[in-house]
């Protein structure tokens, strides 16, 4: 799948694009071709100031994530065909999330996890963090699972939200018109 890409011209995924929404498939292929899309990544997540970014939102439905807790170059990581084990301790806090521009939802997340995946060498390594590292890491796995930051909104804020998302919607179907989105809670529109 990756040698078709023109992993150059990738950009950020916005809400309501429906590759967002699907479970991604495992990475087969450890070469250039993906040590090129982790560059490329890595490079969309700092120019939106972001701490970790997911295959779906780069439009590729695959299992990887690049994340970066300190925001320090050279602190980049990628993830690829990652599961989260250990999970322990709940905290709650506000997550943003570059597909969704200007929705912030509180999410209680664990706050250890223990990650264990591969690199794009094809070497499997595992890592526990806690806080800030174990929250980019089950938000990026979201992800790769269909599920984004709206699941978890409360009631208020889907209201708060409610504008904003209209508004990516409209955008994205000005964009898309053969496109189907989704809405907020997954279903099809």
């Amino acid at each position: 799948m990756l040698d078709q890409i023109d992993i150059e011209s990738l950009e950020i995924v916005k809400y309501p694009s429906p590759v967002l929404r699907k479970n991604c498939e495992p990475i087969k292929a450890f070469d250039e071709t993906l040590v090129r899309l982790v560059r490329r990544m890595c490079e969309l997540m700092h120019n939106q100031n972001g701490v970790g970014l997911a295959g779906p939102q780069v439009g590729l439905p695959l299992r990887i994530f690049v994340w970066n807790a300190t925001g320090a170059p050279g602190d980049d990581r990628v993830s690829v065909n990652p599961v989260l084990e250990d999970l322990q301790g709940q905290v709650e806090a506000e997550e943003g999330c570059l597909s969704i521009p200007e929705v912030h939802v509180r999410v209680k997340r664990a706050s250890t996890a223990k990650l264990v995946a591969f690199d794009a060498s094809g070497a499997e390594y595992e890592i526990v963090g806690q806080d800030l590292m174990a929250r980019i890491w089950q938000h990026e796995n979201d992800h790769l699972n269909g599920r984004l930051i709206l699941d978890y909104q409360s009631p208020g804020e889907e209201i708060a939200h409610r504008r904003t998302l209209k508004e990516l919607t409209a955008e994205y179907k000005k964009a898309h018109p053969s496109k189907k989105a989704t809405s907020a809670r997954g279903r099809r529109r």
